[in-house]
Formats: C-alpha cells, sequence, structure tokens
C-alpha cells in the first residue's frame, strides 16, 4: 500500500508526461515575462514610469533577455530533481548546468551596463563582465569533460552493478527523496520570491535587483547539500567500497563550494564556481580510474 502510494506521488509530480508539461508551460511563461520585460522598459524609456537612476534592470532591451533566463532555470530546476532518481552523477551534472546558467544570466544583465571606454580594466561593471565571459566558457568547457567521465562511468555500470534488488531498493529511496523535492523547492520559490517582491520598494529596488541573482538558490543549494550527505549516508547500505564513498563525499563538498559562492561577489564568486565543478571532475575521473583498475583484475 505504501510502494503503491509511493509510486502515485512520484508519478504525479515526476513522470516523463508531467516534465513534457511543465516543460511547455515554462516556454510560454518564458515568452511571455520576456515581452512584459521589453514592455517595461518601453515605458520606461518613455517616461510613462520613472525608477531610480541607479536600477539600470531596466535600460536596454538586452536586460530583457534576464527574465525569461530566470524561468529557464527554474526549469532546470525541476529537471534536477527529475534525474536524481535516475543517476547520481547526471544529479551532479544538472547541479553544474545550473550554476552555469546563473552566470549566462548574469552576463545578459552584465551587458546592459557596460561601459566601453578605455578604462575598461577601471570599471567594475566591465570587470563582472570580463570574469563572467571567461568563466561562462570555462564551465561550459568543464561540464563536458564532466559528461565524457560519466559516459565512462555508466559504461562500467554494464559490467558492475548492485544486485538487482538492491538497485531497486536504492532507486525507490532516490523517489521518495525526490518527490519530497519538490514541494520543498515550491515552498521556497513561493517564499522568496514573495520576500524579494515585498522589499523591492522604490526606495531600494536597485539592491533588491542585485540580489536577484542569489534569490532562490542560496537556499536552493542549502537544501542540495542535505540531499546529498543523506545520499552518501544511503549509499553506504549497499556498498562500502572506498572510492565510492569519496566520489559521494567530493559531490557533497563541489555542492557546498556552489553554495559559498553565492555569499561573496565579483572574482572570489567565479573562482568559486569554476573550483567546484572542477573539484567535481577531478573526483569522478579519480573514481572511474578506481573502476576500470577493479573491473579488469
Amino acid at each position: 500500500m505504501i510502494t503503491k502510494l509511493r509510486n502515485f506521488l512520484y508519478d504525479s509530480v515526476l513522470s516523463e508526461s508531467v516534465k513534457n508539461k511543465v516543460e511547455r508551460t515554462i516556454l510560454v511563461i518564458s515568452i511571455l515575462s520576456f515581452l512584459a520585460h521589453l514592455i517595461v522598459i518601453f515605458l520606461v524609456k518613455s517616461n510613462v514610469i520613472i525608477l531610480p537612476e541607479s536600477v539600470g534592470f531596466f535600460d536596454s532591451p538586452i536586460a530583457a533577455i534576464y527574465t525569461p533566463f530566470s524561468f529557464i532555470l527554474i526549469y532546470e530546476v525541476y529537471l534536477l530533481i527529475f534525474y536524481l532518481p535516475r543517476s547520481i552523477t547526471t544529479y551532479i551534472g544538472k547541479q553544474y548546468e545550473i550554476i552555469t546558467l546563473i552566470v549566462i544570466r548574469r552576463i545578459f544583465k552584465d551587458l546592459a551596463n557596460l561601459e566601453l571606454n578605455s578604462d575598461w580594466f577601471d570599471i567594475k561593471s566591465d570587470l563582472n563582465f570580463t570574469y563572467d565571459i571567461i568563466t561562462a566558457l570555462l564551465l561550459f568547457f568543464m561540464i563536458y569533460i564532466f559528461s565524457l567521465e560519466r559516459q565512462k562511468l555508466h559504461d562500467s555500470k554494464k559490467i558492475n552493478t548492485l544486485a538487482p534488488a538492491q538497485l531497486e531498493q536504492f532507486i525507490s529511496i532516490k523517489k521518495f527523496m525526490a518527490t519530497i523535492l519538490v514541494p520543498i523547492f515550491i515552498g521556497i520559490g513561493l517564499v522568496t520570491f514573495t520576500s524579494w517582491v515585498l522589499d523591492g520598494t522604490p526606495a531600494n529596488l536597485s539592491v533588491a535587483i542585485k540580489d536577484v541573482n542569489s534569490i532562490f538558490f542560496d537556499q536552493f543549494f542549502a537544501i542540495l547539500i542535505i540531499v546529498d550527505v543523506f545520499l552518501l549516508l544511503f549509499s553506504f547500505f549497499y556498498t562500502d567500497q572506498f572510492h565510492k564513498v569519496i566520489r559521494n563525499s567530493g559531490f557533497i563538498i563541489s555542492t557546498i563550494l556552489i553554495r559559498l559562492s553565492f555569499s561573496v561577489d565579483g572574482l572570489l564568486n567565479n573562482c568559486l564556481i569554476i573550483s567546484s565543478i572542477a573539484f567535481g571532475i577531478v573526483i569522478l575521473w579519480i573514481h572511474n580510474r578506481f573502476e576500470k583498475n577493479i573491473n579488469t583484475i
């Protein structure tokens, strides 16, 4: 009875058909939000709406791209939860994709604030744009490397895997965790967004716009750290192999580094993001060498 209820709840929020519906809904909302942002920019340019000069979020049509990207990130969060029961490495890879999209989204905001002159390296907004462009390229390449190592791991599992009953048990645990995560993240999203809107008064709108990069996602990755720890603990029921324990522990450290990046700005933020994914890649690479060595013995 409990198993049937758990499967029903899981299928209600994380089935393939639900994923397709969420994808279409997010696409429609993204298009509408992009148009709405463009309209606000037009009204600001026409002096119909007066905003503080320091906001800068409604000065250029380029900044409007930021808004649909925010909804695309919401879909990526859903995909992360969707892939959790299927593969831990795919789930971690989704974390890396989300933080990369956050950097890409930030670039669109940086573009709207560029000051093209000879003092490029003396202007904070131009420096932030430079850091973000370089970081985005590095992250994209590192995610590619991570995907190659992840595929090697999946290929090795065709040779060496858990017993069918153990595998089914572990997947059931991950499905249960994923099902719980959906209402948790919806709740966090509603609370943080409502708080941000209420705090975004004209007097402090520029501060609220600055904080939009970290809204939701600092709490989001804090929850993911807890999820990663639970995955590590539950994995002990099915394996005590040293290299798997270190891999899962390394993924927790990687998530913590991403979470820490939201507490700082500028170059240190970019360095933390890059180091988090680099650490995950090295951990997975060493793990795969262990796995290959075990399979050849």
